[in-house]
């Protein structure tokens, strides 16, 4: 599925299309600084039902979100430096124990869920306009 998204209100239509998509508990977002990878975040935890303020992981690694259905965990692996501290964080028991697992930056987790059902979204940005692809 392809989406551009031109203001911040198009988020609202790329969640409502890609959340029925849904159909596993990782997905991966990938893209520059900027991209939007912790606004469609807040969208889309909006759209399960979370009355929680979202914000970006980065300096905290992981945040935790609560639905009655279970809990959300939203990783930003930016500033790891190796797969060691992936696994040092704890990152299969959250992956074992989640409604969904959103991870920012995942690049240096990906060969070990190669083997995971996942989903992943990539964003990028060309000029004002921003291009979502979700798979």
């Amino acid at each position: 599925m392809e989406f551009k998204i031109n203001k911040i209100e198009d988020w609202q239509k790329v969640v409502e299309e890609i959340l029925p998509q849904l159909q596993h508990n990782i997905l991966l977002l990938k893209g520059n600084l900027g991209a939007g990878k912790t606004t469609f975040t807040k969208f889309l935890l909006k759209n399960m039902g979370s009355s929680d303020e979202v914000s970006s992981p980065t300096y905290a690694i992981v945040n935790e979100y609560h639905l009655p259905k279970g809990n959300i965990f939203h990783f930003d692996l930016y500033r790891m430096k190796n797969i060691a501290e992936v696994y040092d964080i704890g990152i299969e028991e959250y992956l074992d124990n989640a409604l969904l697992c959103i991870i920012e930056w995942p690049e240096i987790y990906e060969d070990e869920l190669a083997d995971l059902p996942h989903h992943e979204i990539k964003i990028t940005v060309n000029d004002e306009e921003r291009a979502v692809v979700f798979r």
